[in-house]
């Protein structure tokens, strides 16, 4: 039997909670805290792992498609929290801030809690949702600032 590379898995979408942790751990650290700050609920939570930095392996392919290769090592931190409630919290972001990823796993187990989700959605994920949409609205704007059409003159055929 011969092998040959294995079929990749169809992409399924992004969960609500995936699409929430991503937007959290991508998050600008100031920001993040100075919502997290602002939040009208209890945030008392426990540490179940706290807040430690490694180094993970980024692995590439060349054109989106070719063979998986390494393409170095990233620092990651990562933390779970857990509140009074029962909720787990968890986050991976990468670099080395601390209180950015025990910040994201605080969000990520308010975020499931019932009573909070609302709160969370409205004065966490949607705000952070915008910033990043406007960002991308203005790089794709200067981008497009810099697009140069070029166009062949035909000569005659003297």
């Amino acid at each position: 039997m011969a092998s040959g590379p294995k079929p990749t898995p169809p992409s399924t979408p992004k969960t609500a909670r995936q699409q929430a942790m991503a937007l959290l751990a991508s998050a600008d650290p100031a920001q993040l805290t100075e919502m997290v700050d602002a939040l009208p609920v209890s945030t008392a939570h426990e540490i179940v792992r706290p807040a430690e930095t490694g180094l993970v392996m980024a692995r590439g392919r060349m054109g989106g498609t070719g063979s998986p290769f390494n393409l170095g090592e990233v620092t990651v931190t990562r933390c779970v929290v857990r509140l009074s409630s029962g909720e787990v919290g968890s986050a991976y972001t990468l670099g080395r801030n601390k209180q950015h990823t025990r910040n994201a796993a605080l969000c990520d187990a308010l975020w499931q809690h019932p009573a909070h989700t609302v709160v969370i959605d409205s004065m966490i994920i949607t705000p952070l949702a915008e910033m990043r949409d406007a960002a991308r609205h203005l790089v794709k704007a200067e981008t497009a600032a810099t697009k140069v059409d070029f166009f062949t003159m035909v000569r005659g055929d003297d």
